[in-house]
């Protein structure tokens, strides 16, 4: 390989440092207006009456919209529920009645306040089991159930028939905030040609693109939207972002002035959806040799307002409930609940950080109780090439979970820390040592969630520069950089003469969303098609040059070598030479590329069907101290072990999972969006607590690499993976630390080792940051 798998800097880094990168707040325009929307009064109300006529007076006020002014579809999503402004009722406190475009963001401020609103108040309910009773207030007309997904393999009576011993718990996880560093943003403006622009911090701009052109009335081709350098999303800017993009184009539309709206942080903890809080209940069948023979699941997920992505993400959470781990009897039944909360949606992990908590737990408990260690357990069940899982499919790639195991135990001295802490209880220290395994496999991609298909294009100048875009969104994780990378590498070329340009919708395909872990394996699998469909170009001319109709050509170092025929192995031409022999063949050198990937089924009736082309597997292990007095958990070590297919960049893969270990630490220990009957009470960074450098452990990353046939050089996913087991490897460790089985995220010590039922505020850690080899 010439550049994949190197460590190559960023392709944004230098933008990004100096400042020069351009966020969407960073985009303004002569006269634009500033907008402020009006929040509902209710978590559960009929809008009677919204009376504008004094904030339309307001000097400097140019518009004040409602429901009734949009001129096309109000409405948007995957349930085609979620109000740009509300219109009939408001169904949680982030629900917009209002907006106002005016000269100054102070005057649209002023102008809010000035907008009375005539609510009739609504019961409201606010927990899921709650939502789903038959005499729960409908939030709803077609009543408070989002979906309930099933799985049915074998038969769970004759399992726990057969077992020696039952495992039951009952577990909760919390919600939480994206907590991205830059706010959502958008800048809206009318074009030459009777159309708009918006230009905005948008994790899936096609989404957008649509729900905005049906909110205007307008169709795509006169809407465009420009992706802005994006500072973080985690999921978290896909509906959230939309509304506020569309808003300010109602407003653009309006007025016919350029628009600016920015959510300040406040706005947008109030406004976004989170990750959904789920409540689960395991019970398991268990032989004294650790092996199981029954699983029967049930789980309930705080939906929040809006349908949004909790049908997609509560499936993901159905196919990988059970783990990595055979099991011959299961019944699993996840369903998805209406409430008055923030609607919740997609964020990191899409549906596993929470399953997989209790799945891990559930494995550590069924180790204690049979007298092994937790490691012993997962290699004892855990899959291999060519299991089959709770959804009938054969895995027939390679399976590395019992190597990623055993690399993250080696690494760590599990066995012999594990062993040690359980025997060392010094009762005059309060201070406990503990150390947790976990793991995990992830399904690669959205799978049979939808049609799975990514689009780029590479346009070689030519000077012998290239130009490289992609419908796929870098929120920061390196996409731009990974699909640099693989199209250099296919033509051969240095990462330098590549530029990638900022995703357009007038420019590149509909590539899907930026989810699921798939912007390297489908945005990277087209990004290699299109350079290989350049580089086709390129191989007619050389075989001109060469008069040698049959020969294949090797690229590589900027220069083209023969790789079969006469003289093979020698210099052709430098890839310069042969840009300038292609255009003046009349050859421009430009081309497109789709992956498409449908090798997916699925029945909705049984759960049973191949719900992903390929999966990825990954193990981790956490090291922590445990104050016995307070409560208070330092989490000292991780190390985290993930087969990627191949790292395309070692560093990006290397940033990945540390950043991902930090995000499932506060998972874990530190992180909760508080609510009560509906109100946000963790509206900033002052009372949402989130990992600092200062927190986060020493951490080592190990990288196995399995080439998988379906990924772009073998390359699959470790956005997701490198978050999603973390929680459960700490609370893990506080269990092997102090005897107590964290059954609830954020792991509350207080009320484990004090016995009272505190608010989840857990104290902040103090361990200093060191990653590196040890």
């Amino acid at each position: 390989m010439n550049i994949i798998g190197k460590r190559e800097p960023r392709v944004d880094a230098l933008g990004k440092v100096t400042g020069a990168a351009k966020f969407a707040d960073d985009y303004n325009m002569p006269h634009q207006l500033y907008a402020a929307v009006k929040y509902a009064e209710f978590p559960h109300a009929e809008i009677v009456s919204v009376d504008t006529a004094k904030a339309a007076a307001l000097s400097g006020v140019q518009a004040v919209l409602t429901a009734k002014d949009v001129p096309g579809s109000n409405r948007f999503g995957l349930g085609g529920d979620i109000r740009i402004l509300a219109d009939d009722r408001t169904r949680y406190l982030g629900d917009v009645v209002a907006v106002v475009a005016a000269e100054s963001r102070a005057l649209a401020a002023q102008a809010i306040d000035l907008i009375e609103v005539t609510y009739k108040e609504l019961p409201a309910v606010f927990h899921p089991e709650e939502a789903l009773k038959e005499d729960a207030p409908k939030i709803h007309e077609q009543g408070n159930e989002i979906v309930h997904h099933k799985l049915r393999r074998g038969n769970v009576e004759q399992g726990f028939a057969e077992a020696d011993f039952i495992l039951e718990h009952r577990f909760t996880t919390q919600a939480i905030e994206h907590s991205y560093i830059e706010p959502e943003a958008a800048l809206a403006y009318p074009d030459e040609q009777d159309g708009f622009v918006v230009i905005g911090s948008l994790q899936n701009f096609y989404t957008s693109h649509k729900a905005i052109a049906a909110a205007l009335d307008l169709p795509l081709s006169k809407v465009q939207i420009i992706q802005s350098t994006m500072g973080g999303s985690f999921g978290g800017k896909d509906e959230s972002a939309t509304m506020l993009a569309a808003r300010a184009a109602l407003l653009a539309q309006k007025t016919g002035r350029p628009v600016k709206m920015l959510n300040s942080r406040e706005d947008s903890i109030r406004q976004s959806y989170k990750r959904h809080p789920y409540i689960l209940y395991y019970k398991w069948g268990c032989r004294y040799d650790g092996s199981i023979t029954a699983m029967e699941l049930k789980a309930i997920a705080d939906g929040g307002a809006y349908v949004s992505m909790s049908p997609f993400v509560t499936w993901r959470s159905v196919v990988q409930a059970t783990g990595p781990y055979h099991c011959p009897n299961v019944k699993t039944d996840l369903y998805a609940a209406f409430t008055n909360n923030n609607f919740t949606g997609a964020m990191r992990g899409f549906g596993s950080p929470q399953v997989n908590f209790a799945i891990e737990s559930m494995m550590d408990e069924l180790a204690e109780q049979v007298g092994k260690s937790p490691l012993a357990v997962r290699l004892l069940n855990g899959f291999e090439t060519g299991s089959v899982t709770a959804t009938g499919q054969r895995l027939n790639h390679e399976v590395s979970l019992k190597h990623a195991l055993l690399e993250a135990a080696s690494a760590s001295y599990y066995g012999k820390k594990w062993a040690e802490n359980r025997l060392t209880k010094n009762k005059s220290n309060p201070i406990r040592k503990g150390i947790g395994i976990s793991c995990a496999y992830r399904g690669v991609s959205l799978g049979a969630e939808g049609v799975d298909a990514a689009s780029a294009v590479v346009y070689i100048q030519p000077d012998g520069s290239v130009n490289v875009s992609s419908g796929i969104i870098d929120m920061g994780q390196g996409a731009q950089t990974a699909m640099s990378q693989i199209v250099a590498e296919v033509l051969g070329i240095n990462l330098n003469r590549l530029r990638f340009l900022q995703p357009d919708s007038g420019r590149v395909a509909d590539s899907g969303p930026t989810v699921a872990s798939r912007g390297t394996i489908m945005g990277g699998g087209a990004a290699k098609i299109a350079a290989e469909n350049v580089r086709a170009v390129m191989e007619k001319t050389l075989r001109e040059m060469t008069e040698q109709e049959q020969a294949d050509f090797l690229f590589e170092n900027e220069e083209i070598f023969l790789k079969k025929g006469n003289g093979k192995g020698k210099r052709v031409a430098g890839f310069d030479e042969v840009v300038a022999r292609c255009y003046a063949k009349g050859r421009p050198l430009f081309a497109s590329g789709v992956r498409h990937i449908a090798e997916t089924n699925w029945d909705e009736e049984t759960g049973q069907g191949d719900a992903y082309f390929t999966y990825v597997y990954g193990a981790n292990v956490a090291e922590v101290e445990v104050d016995t007095e307070t409560g208070r958990v330092d989490v000292t070590k991780f190390y985290s072990v993930h087969d990627v297919g191949r790292a395309i960049n070692r560093s990006m893969v290397e940033g990945q999972i540390y950043g991902g270990v930090a995000m499932g630490m506060g998972y874990g220990i530190m992180e909760e969006f508080i609510q009560e009957e509906g109100q946000a009470k963790t509206l900033n960074f002052d009372e949402y607590y989130i990992p600092t450098a200062l927190d986060v452990p020493y951490m080592k990353a190990i990288i196995l690499e399995n080439p998988d046939a379906k990924g772009p050089f073998g390359a699959k996913s470790i956005g997701e993976p490198a978050l999603e087991m973390a929680a459960p490897a700490i609370a893990n460790a506080i269990f092997n630390a102090t005897g107590k089985r964290i059954l609830n995220l954020p792991a509350n010590l207080e009320e484990v080792l004090l016995g009272k039922k505190l608010r989840r505020k857990t104290p902040r850690a103090s361990v200093s940051c060191k990653i590196g080899p040890l």
